[in-house]
């Protein structure tokens, strides 16, 4: 099969196309014939090195993806072959071919594409925790976005929405405005401007009742912004590392910090199916709608991550084999 892999940390030019050869599936997987592969940042991070690998060269990136299982293992009853599924947290998706677990596949209805389960699955369960779990968002809530044009950030305005939230979003162009308000931002505001008091303004001084803080240096901003006993949900560090939260201040405010992992939350085949089974309706349903993505071929992969890293991007980036 082709893989896009790389033997050495660094920039999008370590990645290489070539051949590997084909999964050897265990009793209880099925091999998946991939269709559609979502590229993430935390895919840049890990060709960076920022985050640890598991194994010897060469690596190979990627967990999210749909496609076609061709083969399944011995042990497998309720997946056959011919069935169209995705996975949200399977390594090694940046290939044609995937082993992946059978407590980890997620079935795709039929009105899902590929390309939306790909483009949605990682992301949009991400989106599904955060509003859910780490700050559960009641009608009413004033929620601060960051990153409001990213994936992740388009799909938590729209679910903010839907679930009766005023939304604020951040993002560092005017193009980029423009995609947060088409997705239902109440109000978008640049990095470039005051936007903590922008954002305190708008809320007649209280502060927001929730911040999904996704870039990590902004993270003093945002609890700035945030209101007398109200929570930042921390869950991703695009811009850096963030300075020492002061215990004391939390204290002082009664304000919480919190993180969030989808990992925590996915511990199970019946929680992927539930949380994925609502995404999906709420798609097909027309309440959240994913945007246009951008695609690269998997042999164009060095294309794809200079593209991701440009920051130019809004909405979901695939790669197709």
């Amino acid at each position: 099969m082709k893989a896009l892999v790389f033997e050495t940390f660094g920039g999008p030019e370590v990645l290489q196309y070539q051949d590997l050869a084909d999964p050897v599936i265990g009793s209880d997987e099925v091999l998946v014939e991939m269709r559609a592969i979502g590229l993430n940042f935390a895919d840049v991070y890990r060709r960076k090195g920022n985050y640890h690998l598991e194994g010897k060269p060469p690596y190979i990136l990627g967990y999210e993806g749909a496609g076609v299982v061709i083969k399944v293992g011995e042990e497998v009853t309720d997946v056959a072959v011919g069935d169209r599924i995705g996975f949200a947290d399977v390594p090694y998706a940046n290939a044609e071919l995937v082993a992946v677990p059978k407590d980890k596949v997620i079935p795709l209805p039929e009105e899902i594409s590929f390309e939306t389960a790909a483009a949605v699955l990682l992301q949009g369960l991400t989106a599904h925790y955060l509003t859910r779990d780490s700050y559960r968002v009641q009608s009413g809530d004033v929620v601060l976005v960051h990153a409001a044009a990213g994936g992740v950030g388009q799909l938590l305005v729209q679910i903010v929405k839907l679930l009766g939230g005023t939304v604020i979003g951040l993002t560092s162009s005017r193009e980029k405005a423009a995609a947060a308000k088409k997705v239902g931002a109440d109000h978008v505001l640049l990095y470039s401007e005051d936007w903590k008091q922008r954002v305190l303004d708008i809320t007649k001084g209280r502060g927001v009742d929730v911040v999904y803080e996704s870039v990590g240096s902004t993270l003093e901003d945002s609890f700035a912004a945030t209101r007398i006993g109200g929570t930042v949900v921390f869950y991703g560090m695009a811009g850096g590392d963030p300075k020492p939260v002061d215990p004391r201040m939390l204290m002082d405010t009664s304000k919480t910090l919190t993180g969030g992992d989808l990992w925590n939350v996915l511990t199970s085949h019946k929680e992927r199916v539930l949380r994925s089974s609502e995404l999906f309706k709420w798609i097909h349903k027309g309440l959240v709608v994913v945007a246009q993505p951008t695609t690269f071929t998997l042999a164009e992969g060095q294309k794809a991550h200079a593209y991701l890293e440009s920051r130019e991007s809004t909405g979901k980036i695939l790669l197709v084999p």
